[in-house]
């Protein structure tokens, strides 16, 4: 096996990718992964799958469920103005201010 390990500045291995013998590692998706994991932990956004060429909602980031009731309302004010944009209550997604 062939394995690549990320680990961040505080030494927490926040990655893990196993690659059989035979096949080589994907740097681009190394890479992918390593700026994905930097803006998340800057913005407090998720990626999603294939970020930043998403099929569904392109280079745009995932807003964190809302885990209390004021900041449910919070998102749904947020949607109202058009600051996020949401599929339901629970998925929403805005544009990354880099």
């Amino acid at each position: 096996m062939r394995a690549v390990f990320v680990v961040d500045a505080e030494g927490k291995i926040r990655l893990i990718l196993y690659y059989p013998q035979q096949l080589g590692r994907n740097t681009d998706e190394i890479l992918r992964v390593v700026e994905a994991m930097q803006l998340s932990d800057r913005h407090g956004v998720a990626m999603p799958a294939n970020w930043p060429s998403n099929e569904l909602i392109g280079g745009r980031v995932i807003v964190p469920p809302a885990s209390t009731v004021r900041t449910a309302q919070e998102r749904l004010e947020k949607a109202r103005t058009g600051e996020i944009e949401c599929f339901d209550w629970w998925l929403c997604h805005r544009k990354l201010q880099r």
